[in-house]
């Protein structure tokens, strides 16, 4: 790509073309030679066109604002469901939840990406086996492989969603760690517009008991709920449609944390010593102890994930450095964990839910680790570290597969 920007750098009607064909490698590209062809009059054109931030708020076209308004509605319908047919609401939410915003937002970046007719079948065809799979799960409280089956159906939806934002193409690095950092940025976007909706509805609520009308039930039941499904979808549609607006947040938080979880992490596992607190013998504290692995993990993730493979410091690949090896630590402590229990107690289905997910972990952050010390050792730059992550993702996607449908066959739905 650079040496046929360069080539077609006076033409810049190829130029484009270049550009339409590939946008993320010829930003990359361009980005990489600008350097060398400053001065150049459509050079400098282009590089302003590239790194332009829009400082206003762009509201998108009306079709896009109908699609959300309508996109909104319809999860928040589906999260009054059990109001409205009169269904328990410990067996809908319990195994639906993920049913109330992953598939309206599938449909989103199927439409904006404009997924083939196959592609959008195959969205279509999973999120449906899903569906009726965990509704026909037969109903028992002490089963193991529901409660399993029930969470990794709500990361086999995420999965789909990876599928439908990525879009058409196969392999794309770029967009498979787009979707990471999306994530990130959803999660801050969603935590203030819940906040805000938060402050509304006490002045709200607040208001009307001051003239002596309690409407605190009915706002709730029917207004509130609406407003938590809304809240991801209309998340989702302003981090698309202004990027400004949190694409630099997500990746300050996780370069502030880093450090601050790796002396945690350090002085935690320094303390578990002294307190004699184990997770070979207790249950709880080992579920806790992958809890603090995956969130460790993210931390890592988001933060190759929200820049580009050049942008990192020395320093700060170091802080990743140490981190996903001290993260290394606590994923053998976890991991011998679960094999000394099931040597002990013999299998179950959590513990080979533990296990396996322990043993995915472990191979991509050793991948991630690998590649983090050929960054800094030889002074390279993250494009590895980037690749190990993105490839690797798929690999999550089978896991859920196999623990929401395969798990509980296996084991009888017990």
């Amino acid at each position: 790509m650079k040496d046929e920007i360069l080539h077609q750098l006076n033409d810049p009607g190829q130029l484009e073309k270049l550009y339409r064909t590939n946008k993320g490698q010829f930003k990359r590209a361009f980005a990489t030679l600008y350097p060398e062809i400053k001065g150049n009059a459509i050079a400098d054109c282009w590089h302003e066109r590239l790194n332009y931030e829009n400082e206003e708020i762009n509201w998108g076209t009306a079709n896009e604002l109908v699609l959300v308004i309508m996109a909104s509605l319809f999860a928040g319908l589906i999260a009054k469901l059990p109001a409205i047919f009169h269904i328990n609401e410990e067996y809908f939410y319990t195994r639906n939840i993920g049913f109330i915003v992953f598939p309206v937002l599938t449909a989103y970046f199927g439409w904006k990406s404009k997924l083939s007719i196959g592609k959008i079948a195959f969205v279509a065809c999973t999120t449906l086996a899903g569906l009726i799979f965990i509704n026909l799960f037969p109903a028992d409280k002490k089963s193991d492989t529901l409660n399993l089956s029930a969470i990794h159906l709500v990361l086999f939806l995420w999965s789909v969603l990876g599928f439908a934002f990525v879009g058409s193409r196969k392999n794309d690095e770029d967009k498979r760690l787009g979707f990471l950092k999306y994530n990130g940025d959803l999660v801050v976007m969603s935590t203030l517009i819940l906040l805000a909706g938060a402050i509304m509805s006490g002045v709200t609520v607040g208001l009307f008991s001051l003239i002596g009308l309690d409407i605190k039930d009915f706002y709730f039941k029917n207004i509130a709920i609406f407003g938590l499904a809304a809240a991801p979808v209309v998340g989702t549609y302003l981090t698309q449609t202004n990027p400004q607006l949190v694409g630099k947040v997500s990746p300050v938080i996780a370069k502030i944390f880093s450090p601050l979880v790796l002396v945690m992490l350090l002085a935690y596992l320094i303390a578990i010593i002294y307190s004699g607190k184990d997770p070979y013998n207790n249950r709880e504290f080992l579920m806790i102890f992958n809890a603090l692995l995956v969130g460790v993990m993210a931390i890592i993730f988001f933060s190759i994930a929200g820049v580009s493979k050049t942008d990192k410091s020395y320093a700060e690949t170091w802080i990743l450095l140490l981190l996903s090896i001290v993260t290394i630590v606590v994923n053998g402590v976890a991991l011998s964990a679960i094999v000394f229990r099931i040597s002990e107690w013999g299998f179950t289905p959590n513990r080979v839910t533990v296990l396996g997910g322990n043993i995915l972990i472990l191979v991509n952050l050793l991948l991630v680790t690998t590649n983090l010390f050929k960054a800094v050792t030889r002074k390279k730059d993250l494009s590895g570290v980037r690749r190990s992550i993105a490839f690797y993702l798929p690999v999550y996607f089978a896991w859920t597969i196999l623990v929401t449908f395969i798990l509980p066959l296996v084991f009888g739905f017990k």
